[in-house]
């Protein structure tokens, strides 16, 4: 009993391939349709036969036998050339199919660049080709952001880590070395080791942003923008910064953790990137079409029009017009514009004629 049921699965677990399947159902249908049309014209020539005038001729006896064999000969040759033709048929429609497997199985991560041929008429298959092109596209490209990232972090984690070492050496070189130069080399590695947490963690926030919403929960940006000036209002102060608020309600839909840590990179970013004595202008509310917005603007270094996209990539910075130098990798702008493609908000950014940028990020306001 063993033996047959070992059987059975082996038969259901290898089913045919698709160009068999094809054939059969090719031939079959056709066949099927062959056979019908031979048991018609059969119990039509039998009715017709058996109509027949009583004085009509009647055929020889071994007539019959002599013509069964013929339409059997004819329909084993016609059940032959179906099959044939059947399998050719499946062979040509499958081919673009075929063309398109292989091609897909050369292409690896080294080699993303290449395409599918896609040619031949507008059909089910040459869409396939378009889509599978496409994803190919997409993967292309997050494989090469992927690389530049990983280029740029392991870059900006070394720097910190190069100075920590330079550092220490020169100091447990130094044979005059006293307990206050000693103390001074270790707060300006602890300022170094600090430098590598704040990177640590922003490149952490943008990892987890890209992995999307969990749990969506309404959320007003005003409050959010509200409670985080406060928390920045000495910062400001200290470099002589005015910060203008116009804090209306904006309503919309998401993580609001993930709306704060983008409000808090907006912010940070326009107190950054800043000249003394200049300007912060924030304000949210809703706009036509149910959309909640927030907008930052602030002065600061002349950006040109064509730098503006590249503002949004990580480890990018506008100039080296900055206030604080301790903080920042470029990674703000790159953490919002994460969170906002994962909440599906809009993002427009205008660079000022006499120096600054207004960044707006409209939200959705139920997804």
């Amino acid at each position: 009993m063993a033996a047959p049921r070992q059987l059975t699965s082996l038969l259901r677990a290898r089913r045919p391939v698709l160009r068999v399947q094809l054939t059969l159902l090719y031939s079959g249908l056709f066949l099927t349709v062959l056979a019908a049309v031979l048991l018609a014209t059969n119990l039509l020539y039998g009715h017709t036969a058996a109509r027949a005038p009583a004085g009509a001729a009647a055929e020889p006896a071994d007539s019959s036998s002599r013509f069964d064999v013929v339409p059997a000969l004819i329909g084993l040759a016609a059940a032959i050339v179906v099959l044939a033709g059947a399998w050719w048929l499946a062979g040509r429609f499958l081919r673009p199919l075929h063309v398109i497997t292989t091609t897909a199985q050369r292409i690896s991560a080294t080699n993303l660049d290449q395409r599918l041929a896609v040619r031949g008429p507008d059909d089910e298959l040459t869409r396939l080709g378009s889509t599978l092109n496409d994803l190919l596209g997409r993967l292309e490209s997050a494989f090469a952001a992927q690389r530049h990232f990983v280029a740029n972090a392991s870059h900006e984690l070394r720097t910190p880590l190069a100075g920590q070492r330079t550092l220490l050496q020169v100091a447990l070189a130094d044979p005059g070395a006293d307990t206050a130069s000693l103390r001074a080399a270790c707060e300006e590695a602890l300022q170094l080791g600090s430098q590598q947490q704040r990177l640590i963690d922003a490149l952490l926030v943008l990892a987890t942003s890209e992995r999307g919403i969990e749990r969506r929960e309404p959320f007003d940006l005003a409050p959010l923008a509200e409670a985080l000036l406060a928390q920045r209002r000495a910062d400001a102060e200290e470099h002589g910064i005015r910060v203008d608020a116009d804090l209306r309600t904006a309503l919309a839909a998401g993580d609001p953790r993930l709306a704060e840590l983008l409000v808090a990179n907006l912010v940070d970013n326009a107190l950054r990137h800043n000249r003394a004595n200049g300007t912060v202008e924030i304000t949210t509310g809703q706009l036509p079409g149910d959309r909640a917005t927030i907008t930052v603007g602030n002065t600061g270094p002349i950006i040109p029009p064509d730098d503006v996209d590249r503002l949004f990539q990580p480890f990018q910075q506008a100039g080296a017009q900055r206030l604080s130098h301790n903080d920042g990798h470029g990674l703000g702008l790159a953490i919002v514009a994460t969170i906002a493609r994962t909440h599906q908000a809009t993002i427009t950014a205008h660079p000022r004629p006499r120096g600054g940028l207004d960044i707006a990020v409209s939200f959705p306001t139920d997804l």
